[in-house]
């Protein structure tokens, strides 16, 4: 091989040496651009938990005031026993039985449940006006014969939207904090092989979320 061939081939291995060695550089710096922003996005996320974190034991100790407070108004239902209230991880959970509430088969609230769910709503009015309240339907197992409805869960159904209808007509509490769901006879507390058990599981839950709707749409969209 001539000295200019040899200069020649020196010179190309050292011209594709360097542009290979930018091409690697540029390809560890894009990879340390997208770690830092992976990075940055992981102290933000844990920065949002933490701070929702924060506001749920805010919203424990605020439920916990509530429950207190309902407890005082309720005294009289709670000693019948066909209410209860109670703190879970869904929130704080008002549990009423359907016989304070409706005739057997039916929908429309009786005259007398509207007492005892007008002081449920004027602490929910009072005490929690931006939190979510879901009102849930349940059943026993007995299949629907005569009432009209086509299964349990139309009936669980139209009653949890009923008595979300009193709160909003009677008690002011605002549409889009409620949420009304029916369950049916598939969420029983009791066994529905004893008449017993299936008047528990014949009820309306009002469930006071720890969580408050103006929380919910401060949320960031996540990105894809």
């Amino acid at each position: 091989m001539s000295d200019f061939k040899k200069i020649g081939f020196l010179l190309s291995f050292f011209i594709l040496f360097i542009f290979s060695g930018c091409s690697r550089q540029k390809d560890l710096e894009a990879l340390n651009r997208e770690q830092a922003r992976v990075i940055a996005d992981l102290r933000a996320e844990e920065g949002r938990l933490q701070s929702e974190l924060d506001q749920l034991k805010e919203s424990k100790g605020e439920l916990e005031k509530v429950k207190s407070e309902l407890e005082r108004k309720l005294k009289d239902e709670l000693a019948g026993g066909d209410l209860s209230v109670a703190l879970s991880e869904r929130g704080l959970v008002v549990t009423v039985l359907d016989s304070i509430l409706f005739d057997s088969g039916k929908s429309e609230l009786k005259v007398s449940a509207k007492s005892t769910l007008g002081k449920v709503g004027s602490v929910l009015t009072s005490k929690v006006p931006d939190h979510l309240i879901y009102v849930e339907g349940h059943t026993d197992n007995i299949p629907i014969r005569h009432s009209g409805w086509r299964s349990n869960w139309e009936l669980s159904t139209a009653r949890a939207t009923e008595v979300i209808h009193y709160f909003i007509d009677s008690q002011a509490l605002q549409p889009d904090h409620l949420i009304a769901t029916g369950y049916g006879e598939y969420h029983p507390v009791d066994s529905n092989e004893t008449a017993a058990g299936r008047s528990k599981n014949r009820r309306v839950e009002i469930v006071i979320s720890p969580k408050k709707l103006a929380e919910l749409e401060k949320r960031p969209v996540a990105r894809t």
